[in-house]
């Protein structure tokens, strides 16, 4: 197979590549393709895990979609191939979801943060996807994650997403497919790489800055939560978990087991599971991470058969009565499910209810979310003809929720005129009673509008929102927040950010919880547009800097390294200098491969390298950085030991081999 840029980078092929670090000039060898033997790869591809072009003529690594999938999948001559002069070509689908599937078994490892680009090509006007589809462990049912899309003109459009999938998931695919007619692709250089980390080890703990305040704490779904950098990073920097979307409705609710059932008379008693969220409860678990529960009675992502007789969602619509009935059973099994498997976890807040307004305070029209609505229609209202579901809600959450968990009213545009409609709310609950105790502040906010400074909220109008609610008596949770910002101004995102935490920190007393919605800007659902703290690399932005810049704080222990001792004395934000990151030889504050080739030219030529040799030499701190064995010396098994790090085969830095 000559001239063929395809790789296939396995967990055995990576032990006998790394024994390939004793050469000056090292970064990782990668096996030919139907060859036992290694070939040295240059520096450029040393992340690269697969690839191809399809020059040589074969796509027998891409498959169709089962049986029922009728795409035809062939290499063919394009005179516009973005690369060289062959493609992939898929005719014959008969689908939207018809399409060429590359299964991930034996080509990359659970538990990793991989980057995926493609180039495709539809036929005529069309929407192209990638999605990732993949069975958690312990169910028989597949999932579809779709992780990015660009419409394609009858031209190639480059599709670049960010990916990992967990160690307990089987029949992990990538596949393309469209949004819209079943139209003829073309798809040409397909590579997946090694997502690079950059997490800085010396930046401060966000649950530390913000400890004397509130909980600080992040949203997460099963996919994002996958890699262990991403893990590294919540425990690093949060002590507060929310489950995206595995905890809603739609997740939640098991219609087999409901309809199982309704076949013996009792279609009142939802049946529910918590096989979805099961990774992210045993992260929380391990970690003894407190979490938010996200969400009990929603509009949207709760299935239009919850609603309908018998649980048919071509059925007649139930009775305001079977509805309560329904609605209580459903609540009360989803703590018991909770109290039977997950006892031991913090649920500290639980939001019961979630966006019932209308940006002008309002009840949502009657009737199911579509297209045809933008999705803002309510099949609660359809039932009960207002908002009147809302208080029996909170009656039965608190009836059956954990003794110490607080409920929550959920919005978003809180800051609008709905939030007179919220505190009115509020008041009508607690009438004859307490059952709601907080306000949920989603806080989706925005910096830019069309590439120009034009914060909205404004910093002004955010304040005034907590007035009022601080005004309430209950407890004020930031539970959603992220700031859009449009072509990377980040400066700008930055002091708005720092505003917005300097509104929060003024109420500190009312608030008990601040929550990002995401971890890293490519896994936020509002990606294109850059909305948290950290990037792609998990390095830190500007936004996170500002945000911790000049607060007094006492750091805690680490929990990524678990044997290093809790400090005690206040520090300032500023990055700590006195602790060493181990693997970071150059002294750039990131463990990446660079690091190994500098240890490989000390140990290689110590006269050039060498401490005080020359002005390339590795530096006081880096000698200490590099040895990362802990042996006295800098040597190539330093230079290893940091290259399997890279590449997630061991946890932690400095490692002792065994």
């Amino acid at each position: 197979m000559n001239n063929k840029k395809f790789r296939a980078l396995t967990a055995s092929a990576l032990s006998a590549a790394l024994l390939c670090t004793a050469a000056a000039n090292p970064i990782f060898a990668v096996p030919a393709v139907n060859s036992g033997s290694l070939s040295t790869a240059y520096a450029a591809d040393s992340d690269i895990v697969f690839s191809t072009d399809f020059e040589d003529g074969d796509a027998s690594k891409f498959s169709k979609r089962g049986d029922s999938d009728t795409s035809v999948i062939k290499v063919i001559e394009d005179d516009k191939a973005p690369s060289g002069s062959k493609v992939m070509s898929i005719t014959g689908r008969d689908q939207s979801w018809n399409g060429p599937s590359l299964a991930l078994e034996g080509v990359l490892e659970p538990n990793v943060k991989y980057d995926i680009s493609v180039k495709v090509k539809a036929a005529w006007y069309n929407t192209v996807c990638i999605s990732l589809q993949h069975t958690p462990g312990g169910s028989d049912q597949p999932q579809y994650t779709n992780l990015v899309k660009g419409v394609s003109q009858g031209d190639y459009v480059e599709l670049t997403a960010s990916f990992a999938y967990g160690a307990e998931e089987k029949d992990v695919s990538l596949y393309i497919e469209t949004w819209g007619d079943a139209n003829d692709l073309c798809v040409d250089d397909f590579t997946i790489k090694l997502s690079p980390n950059n997490m800085d080890s010396k930046a401060p703990s966000l649950k530390d800055v913000y400890g004397d305040m509130f909980k600080f704490g992040t949203a997460t779904t099963v996919s994002e939560i996958a890699p262990k950098s991403t893990q590294d990073l919540i425990r690093k920097h949060f002590n507060s978990l929310t489950a995206g979307n595995e905890l809603k409705p739609e997740n939640v609710l098991d219609r087999a087991a409901c309809l199982a059932l309704a076949e013996d008379g009792d279609d009142t008693n939802p049946q529910v599971t918590l096989e979805t969220a099961k990774p992210i409860l045993e992260f929380a678990r391990k970690y003894k991470i407190s979490m938010r529960g996200h969400v009990l009675v929603w509009h949207q992502q709760t299935p239009m058969w919850f609603f309908k007789e018998n649980y048919d969602p071509d059925g007649e619509w139930v009775s305001k009565e079977k509805m309560l009935k329904r609605m209580e059973n459903y609540i009360k099994n989803v703590f018991a499910a909770i109290e039977k498997d997950y006892s031991d976890i913090d649920f500290y807040a639980w939001d019961v209810v979630n966006e019932c307004f209308t940006d002008y305070g309002k009840p949502r029209e009657a009737g199911f979310p579509a297209e045809a609505n933008n999705y803002e229609a309510s099949p609660w209202v359809k039932i009960f003809g207002d908002n009147s579901f809302i208080k029996p809600a909170f009656e039965f959450a608190k009836k059956y929720a954990p003794k110490d968990c607080k409920l929550y009213y959920n919005d978003f545009n809180e800051y609008m005129q709905k939030s007179d409609a919220i505190v009115e709310l509020t008041k009508e609950i607690n009438a004859d009673g307490h059952y709601i105790d907080g306000i949920g502040m989603q806080s989706h906010l925005n910096v830019t509008n069309n590439g120009e400074p034009d914060p909205f909220p404004s910093v002004g109008m955010y304040r005034q929102a907590l007035e009022k609610f601080s005004k309430t008596g209950l407890d004020i949770q930031v539970t959603e927040l992220d700031a859009t910002v449009n072509n990377k101004k980040f400066e700008l995102q930055a002091k708005y950010y720092s505003d917005i935490m300097d509104a929060l920190v003024d109420y500190k007393d009312y608030i008990s919880a601040v929550v990002v919605w995401g971890t890293t800007d490519d896994q936020s659902w509002r990606a294109d547009r850059d909305p948290l703290l950290f990037n792609k690399d998990y390095s830190v932005k500007p936004c996170f800097e500002s945000i911790v810049d000049g607060i007094e704080y006492t750091t805690s222990a680490d929990p990524t390294e678990p044997e290093t001792e809790s400090k005690t004395a206040s520090e300032s934000s500023s990055y700590a200098t006195g602790d060493l990151l181990y693997g970071d030889a150059n002294c750039d504050n990131q463990i990446n491969i660079a690091d190994a080739v500098l240890v490989m030219q000390v140990a290689t030529n110590p006269d050039k390298y060498g401490e005080g040799k020359t002005s390339l030499s590795i530096k006081k701190l880096g000698k200490q950085q590099a040895d990362v064995n802990k042996d006295g010396k800098v040597d190539n098994s330093d230079a290893l030991i940091i290259q399997k790090y890279k590449l997630g085969l061991i946890d932690e830095l400095p490692y002792h081999e065994k």
